[in-house]
């Protein structure tokens, strides 16, 4: 399985990424390549297309709808409804979209109420629930709400005996912990400081998501939806004295080749 950032600042476009975006593909056992995305948030489709088409993906994944998640498919509607080499007879099947209950009304607030007869035509959008499980291809992703200030699923996508879970936003939670478990990399948001973001029930600070590594034995952090105006370096100095395994700060455009590995 590989997965290459495509964004990661954390809850607005920064000038060195876009917001929250994912790529994770893989093969499967006929050797077709199967891609799933999780988040398009603002900023995130033109960089995504550095690595795969619009029309080469083979569902989206939204963990909630604030913007700096779910806006860009409003731009992947158009790609995917407008596009003129797309064969007009023979038109694309829907695009599974799985989200928060919803997600479909959300995108037409966003859009404008011209999508509304087409966007059926464009996105299958389907809802996360709380230890659902669903399957893209070769992938298998677990879902389960995560604690956010808005309805919000941190994911867990296995495939091979590998494992990447994928914490979307949140601050600490036993639902977390779970979908981290034994995980070989643990996409993990940090978007807060200790001693400067005292609100709780909304982020994680490094720490607290070193803490989560920690307690379900991830075998790597990358920590991502870092804001501009947090120094990196130092949520990742929070994370490592919190986890001994090794921690990195996400970046737009690094990629990942994850096999599986003999069980500890």
């Amino acid at each position: 399985m590989r997965l290459t950032i495509v964004g990661c600042s954390g809850s607005f476009a920064g000038p060195e990424s876009p917001a929250s975006s994912y790529l994770l593909e893989a093969e499967d056992g006929d050797g077709r390549t199967w891609r799933i995305v999780l988040d398009l948030g603002s900023g995130a489709l033109g960089a995504l297309q550095r690595f795969a088409s619009p029309s080469a993906l083979d569902a989206v994944l939204i963990s909630h709808l604030h913007p700096d998640h779910f806006i860009d498919l409003c731009g992947l509607y158009v790609a995917r409804r407008y596009d003129p080499h797309l064969d007009p007879t023979d038109p694309p099947a829907p695009l599974p979209v799985y989200g928060p209950v919803g997600t479909a009304e959300r995108v037409l607030a966003a859009y404008g109420p011209d999508a509304a007869t087409e966007l059926p035509s464009v996105y299958d959008v389907r809802p996360f629930t709380d230890g659902g499980v669903v399957q893209v291809g070769p992938f298998t992703i677990t879902s389960r709400t995560v604690n956010h200030p808005v309805p919000a699923f941190g994911l867990r996508v296995e495939h091979d005996g590998v494992v990447v879970a994928y914490s979307g936003d949140t601050d600490s939670c036993s639902n977390l912990v779970a979908l981290a478990r034994d995980a070989d990399l643990f996409l993990c948001e940090a978007s807060f400081v200790e001693g400067r973001d005292e609100g709780r029930d909304v982020h994680l600070t490094g720490k607290r998501a070193g803490e989560a590594a920690t307690e379900a034995d991830a075998r790597r952090l990358v920590l991502t939806h870092i804001p501009v105006w947090t120094d990196t370096d130092t949520v990742v100095d929070e994370a490592r004295r919190a986890y001994l395994g090794p921690v990195e700060a996400a970046r737009s455009g690094a990629s990942y080749v994850l096999e599986r590995v003999e069980a500890r």
